[in-house]
């Protein structure tokens, strides 16, 4: 914390001096890009970067800003805003969870992400499965991304909780080809595992501008070998127990164990880790835009093809012959542990999905404009296999157990006009309706041939549907030069039907399909937002607003059992209940801004999914259950300033730090229910937020040609259970807080080729996110323009 401190005091010293010294150049640069920045065109709105909106406080991001980021990925190019997280555990990761303010990297459903209008988002599953499908969009095609905090627009729906993020991406306006030849490599070690691991991307593309239609088509391939996602441990069985003393009568003497401790911080035995993942995707992209007259369409299809593989386990432990062990009974200097058969097993991933969206926009009349967006996500395949045993282990034969999603994806259709002097000078009026419909199909089988993932009989299936219809309207009003009012609201009306899961009957064979009750629910949501101008260069804006957050597919209905793991739906949950307010203060500068955002939010019925820590040793399932807190109230402050020319033309700055605090209030109803055997959380911290949080990217444009960029990240550590005992450090499992410095330099080497080095995590520092973060990872890359 005191590095960050003294980062905090250098940049605002620094922000008092420049504005003094340099204030003649940077009344130059105002509203300016760096010059070596081509200006391009987007699909949607291009924004100015200080632009604050009328309605939630926003952060964007330009093509000038991205050049200080390692990115190998879409959502590297947010991970340095404000009050943001990205769990992205390594360069290909599918599950790279983004959280926002109050909302964890776990709620997923309570963030959104859309490109060029298309649904990134996944609201079909939580936690790690509900990372929004950054690959549908590479990071090379990239115009702006902003990011707008909060449910303040009544044009976004109750999954705007935590925020909104909006990609734009560029429109070819001529001929032109672009290839990314990328290569990674990161240091990694951590209990027994120590290797370098490495990676590749290639990313090709080609637009045109025919007359009115502009063509656009990529491919993008990255394959990479991350560092072990899980590390396996035991606790020693209890010596005094008739049971353990006979299970372990026969047990083999080993060594090898690593000693350490689990994230209560008791004892605990390493003895193996999942080893090395490999993860390789393709992607294909096609964007066809056609302008007529004042109207413009645009088709968007992206299809996603990801293999993750991990065949190639790691057991630590070894006999007296100096053979690796890999399930069983074992013993080293009078401990006792066991390793599931299934523990140190292999598995597979194939995933195959279709993403089409068509965006049309055009004016109606002078002051009328229409826009309207269809989207369609399948799911083609998505088939996760799993085996009995270690490869290696002489009792494997070869069978395994199947994960399979059927009939799941989503569509989406929305509708909008925005009417410019609406009745009076001054006053813009937003309406729309907007249509959603999610299905989720689960199925869990056991398999002959674990590879093969042929279905030997099912141990758990479930699945339905969700549906949301809404209309919305927001009036933003220009009232006078010092004050604007924005006034909304949102009307939805929300389904779960066609609910399902299995059971198993105890006094027969048969495996039976339990129906569940369609229920509805219909919810208002009232927005408010006053700014005022107090000077020249000020802003202050007031924002309130109300939102429902529902509950997604998961959450309702999915029940799934697999070797090591039961999760137990809640078919009766209610809407997550959130009341949200920000008060912005900005100051606008010459070439930049500064901005403090004070925010509060109240989310009752938060849901909430926990699972039963167990050692790796245990042959009983963990249990992850869907529940809800009845009240959880954040409070935070956000400190924002960016800056272009800091001190010297040449040096950009992007800075950020928020301090929040997210605490239980209520959890009466629980415990209410459960008095014996429910100890009261309230009081304790949400889980998985910190209460620090702080970023900086700095960026010298040395040449017109040559730049060099360092970045910082800094979180300090938070909690991953809500009975808030989780308190171990830098142990697997572990919710630790990290700082993280980078560095980058670009040069352009002629009109056409660029080529770019950079570091990741240069310290090499250990931290872990219940899995481990990445090492010192590397990046070198060429980039090539025709």
């Amino acid at each position: 914390m005191r590095r960050l401190t003294l980062v905090v005091a250098i940049v605002l010293a620094n922000l008092s001096a420049g504005a003094m010294a340099h204030d003649e150049v940077l009344k130059k640069k105002r509203n300016q890009n760096p010059p070596d920045v081509e200006e391009v065109k987007v699909w949607g709105e291009a924004r100015d970067s200080a632009s604050a909106g009328y309605t939630n406080p926003s952060s964007l991001l330009t093509q000038e800003d991205m050049v200080a980021i390692n990115s190998s990925t879409t959502e590297d190019l947010v991970k340095y805003e404000p009050s943001i997280v990205i769990r992205k555990r390594y360069i290909g990761d599918s599950n790279g969870t983004l959280g926002l303010r109050g909302s964890n990297m776990f709620a997923t459903a309570r963030s959104m992400v859309f490109a060029d209008g298309v649904p990134l988002h996944y609201l079909l599953q939580t936690r790690w499965s509900g990372a929004p499908r950054w690959t549908m969009v590479s990071a090379s095609e990239i115009a702006q991304v902003e990011i707008l905090y909060g449910p303040f627009s009544a044009e976004y729906s109750g999954n705007s909780m935590g925020g909104v993020v909006l990609i734009e991406t560029a429109i070819p306006q001529k001929r032109e080809v672009h290839v990314d030849l990328d290569y990674f490599s990161q240091d990694f070690s951590a209990y027994g595992f120590n290797d370098q691991l490495n990676g590749y991307k290639t990313f090709l593309s080609y637009g045109d501008k025919l007359g009115d239609l502009s063509i656009y088509f990529s491919y993008n391939r990255l394959e990479n070998d991350s560092q072990p996602q899980s590390y396996y441990f035991d606790q020693d069985k209890n010596h005094s127990d008739a049971k353990v003393q006979q299970q372990f009568a026969k047990a083999i003497p080993v060594t090898g164990l690593i000693a350490d401790k689990d994230v209560f911080g008791k004892p605990a035995y390493y003895f193996g880790d999942t080893g090395v993942e490999q993860a390789t995707t393709d992607n294909y992209k096609i964007k066809l835009g056609y302008d007529f007259g004042d109207w413009s369409a645009l088709l968007n299809v992206a299809y996603e093809d990801r293999n993750t593989l991990r065949d190639a386990t790691n057991s630590y432990i070894k006999n007296a012959n100096g053979d690796r062990l890999w399930s069983g009974n074992f013993t080293e200097n009078n401990l006792w542990i066991t390793i599931p058969a299934a523990r140190l097993g292999a598995s597979e991933l194939d995933r195959r999905s279709l993403s089409t969206g068509l965006r049309i926009k055009g004016h109606l009349t002078e002051s009328a404009r229409f826009e309207a967006n269809l989207s369609d996500f399948r799911i083609l395949e998505d088939n996760s296999r799993a085996s009995s045993h270690a490869l290696q282990d002489p009792l494997f034969k070869g069978a395994g157990q199947t994960t399979n999603y059927d009939d799941t994806g989503w569509q989406t259709l929305e509708g909008k006009l925005v009417f410019s002097d609406f009745g009076t000078e001054g006053i813009e009026f937003i309406t729309g309706a907007r249509y959603e419909a999610y299905e989720l199909n689960l199925d869990v089988f056991n398999s002959t041939n674990w590879r093969q993932g042929d279905n030997a009989g099912y141990t758990s299936r479930s699945g339905g549907d969700t549906d949301i219809a809404a209309v919305f309207a927001q009036m933003n009003w220009d009232i006078s030069e010092r004050w604007d009012l924005a006034l909304g609201g949102r009307y939805e009306q929300w389904e779960s039907k066609n609910g399902y899961f299995s059971r198993k009957n105890p006094t027969t064979t048969a495996f039976e399909l339990v129906d569940l009750a369609d229920t509805d629910r219909n919810q208002f949501s009232p927005k408010f937002s006053l700014g005022y101008v107090p000077a020249d260069e000020w802003l202050v804006r007031y924002s309130l607003a109300k939102a429902y957050r529902f509950p997604v597919v998961e959450e309702l209905f999915t029940q799934s059992q697999n070797y090591s793991s039961v999760v137990q739906a809640r078919p009766d949950l209610k809407p997550e209940n959130g009341l949200h307010h920000n008060l912005m203060v900005e100051k606008q500068l010459e070439s930049g801004y500064l901005r403090i955002n004070i925010f509060t939010e109240t989310i009752q019925d938060a849901i909430e999914s926990q699972t039963t820590f167990l050692p790796s040793g245990s042959t009983v399932p963990s249990v992850t259950t869907f529940s809800s807190v009845d009240e959880v109230q954040t409070d935070g402050v956000e400190l924002i300033l960016n800056r272009y020319g800091l001190l010297v033309p040449e040096l950009d700055l992007r800075f950020n730090l928020a301090y929040t605090k997210s605490v239980i209030t209520d959890n009466s109803t629980v415990e209410a229910n459960n008095p014996a055997t429910v100890k009261s959380i309230e009081g304790n911290n949400y889980p998985r937020m910190p209460r620090w949080r702080g970023n900086l990217m700095a960026t010298y444009h040395a040449t017109d040609r040559w730049d060099l960029s360092a970045n910082l990240q800094y979180a300090d550590k938070s909690f991953g259970r809500l009975d808030n005992t989780d308190t171990a450090e830098q142990v697997m499992g572990a919710q630790d807080g990290y700082t993280r410095l980078g560095v980058k330099t670009s040069y352009d080497l002629t009109d056409n080729l660029e080529a770019s080095f950079g570091i990741d995590n240069l310290t090499n520092e250990e931290s872990y996110v219940a899995h481990p973060w990445p090492g010192r990872s590397y990046y070198l890359s060429l980039s090539y323009d025709l």
